[in-house]
């Protein structure tokens, strides 16, 4: 029989952060020493995805293994916590004897965490630069980890952290340390398109330096909070180390979604479903329990974290009770498997609705709306030839679309018929004209995020 282990947890949702912009995993800026020395340490899932856009699917799925059919929750529009009906992380723990504390979360985007805490400065337009986001989460979370050392319980950390998001405004030297240029280089129009877009021209130009031309600027500064971010998280590490915690800790770093920067024409956001909104880093790192230097292909997904939590403890009994959508990551690590998913199910229910499915040859995206940037109903795209999804074969494979749609239908269809209720994205009838013109600003949508 499996020994019961009880370590703590140290989870790090990070909010925007897109995988492919970590150097662990192949970034040629060196955005994230500290990171890549922890996966180095641990075990890196090259193929992780955050298959349901935007951030309450996100969390609710990374914190309770199930997905949106499961957790009810699909949008930014959802009001209150996850259904009653569905335990978290922190709840599962409790039943364990956890104590659990969560920073930088909101109670309507998770529930039954012990305590709540937040920080300042994830908000602010240029004139309040620089934004010290991570500097402000730990002024807040290392004292709560100090307690939580000092305590006889095993304890859940869960740290939001906001520096990816928008708007990216980090202290020196990291605005600089991967930019020399001038940003407001005459003859540069390649923010043209970024202030034509008027939904967010507002409020993008409100954080941006005036007069800037440059996206290479913004997108070094979304690179430098990353960096700024990197450091702040090793201070952490630090702690956990000083505080004797380091052995007996499991960290779990992941996101909610990507970010698309300047990608596809959806300017430094995170709607869409897209490969940079949908790529999102997984590593886990437990000194002796997790295996060291490993990096693990396969399609793996943020439902899949809760129940790769509970192997690695042992707690079979708990797993089974779940019943979990997810499914462990541990069998594909141990060549067990050679997938854990053929296909994964995907949705958007941002500013937009959309769902589709993802293999690992083709995407498969389909409207349900009019698309908000005045793309088609559908799409499809070979990731293989196509790893950019600039070659639209909708119209050119229709037999491969139609099999795709028909398995995507299919997917929907058990799950709804699994948990008794609807579709969550038939709740929603957005159309996004009307959603733009029922807010004062592009500011306040973004801040819903």
């Amino acid at each position: 029989m499996a020994k019961i282990l009880k370590p703590n947890i140290l989870f790090l949702g990070i909010d925007s952060l897109r995988r492919d912009h970590l150097s662990c995993y192949g970034y040629p800026r060196l955005t994230s020493p500290h990171i890549d020395r922890l996966a180095a340490e641990g075990t890196l899932f090259e193929d992780s995805f955050s298959p349901h856009i935007p951030t309450p699917p996100g969390y609710a799925g990374m914190l309770c293994g199930r997905d949106v059919f499961g957790t009810d929750r699909v949008s930014l529009r959802e009001k209150g916590p996850i259904m009653d009906a569905i335990p978290t992380l922190p709840e599962m723990l409790r039943e364990q004897g956890y104590r659990s504390i969560g920073v930088g979360l909101d109670t309507w985007l998770v529930k039954g965490f012990d305590e709540y805490h937040g920080f300042p400065g994830s908000w602010g337009p240029w004139e309040d630069r620089p934004l010290r986001k991570a500097e402000e989460l730990n002024k807040v979370t290392l004292p709560l980890l100090d307690r939580l050392a000092g305590g006889e319980e095993p304890w859940l950390l869960f740290l939001r952290h906001m520096d990816p998001h928008a708007p990216y405004l980090p202290p020196a030297p990291f605005d600089g340390m991967f930019y020399q240029g001038d940003p407001c280089a005459p003859g540069n129009r390649s923010m043209d398109p970024v202030f034509a877009f008027k939904p967010f021209s507002e409020f993008l130009r409100s954080w941006m330096p005036p007069g800037i031309t440059d996206k290479e600027y913004v997108i070094a500064q979304y690179d430098g909070e990353v960096a700024y971010m990197d450091a702040c998280i090793q201070q952490i590490f630090e702690r956990l180390k000083a505080l004797g915690q380091w052995e007996n800790t499991l960290i779990v770093i992941t996101a909610d979604h990507g970010e698309t920067l300047y990608d596809h024409g959806i300017f430094f956001d995170h709607h869409s479903l897209y490969e940079p909104t949908l790529m999102v880093p997984m590593i886990y790192h437990w000194p002796g329990h997790v295996p060291a230097g490993k990096r693990v292909r396969g399609m793996v997904q943020l439902m899949d974290i809760v129940p790769s939590i509970f192997e690695l403890m042992g707690w079979k009994a708990m797993t089974k009770k779940q019943q979990f959508d997810g499914k462990s990551v541990w069998p594909l690590q141990r060549g067990e498997a050679s997938e854990s998913y053929a296909e994964l199910l995907i949705s958007e229910c941002t500013w937009m609705r959309k769902h589709g499915l993802r293999t690992h040859e083709w995407k498969f995206i389909e409207a349900l709306e009019p698309d908000f940037h005045g793309l088609p109903k559908h799409e499809l795209y070979n990731l293989i030839s196509d790893p950019g999804e600039s070659v639209n074969l909708a119209d050119v494979e229709p037999a491969v679309l139609n099999l795709l749609r028909e398995r995507m239908l299919a997917h929907i269809a058990r799950r709804t018929a699994a948990t008794g209720r609807p579709d969550p994205i038939e709740r929603f009838q957005l159309g996004m004209g009307l959603a733009i013109g029922s807010v004062a600003s592009a500011k306040q949508l973004q801040e819903k995020k």
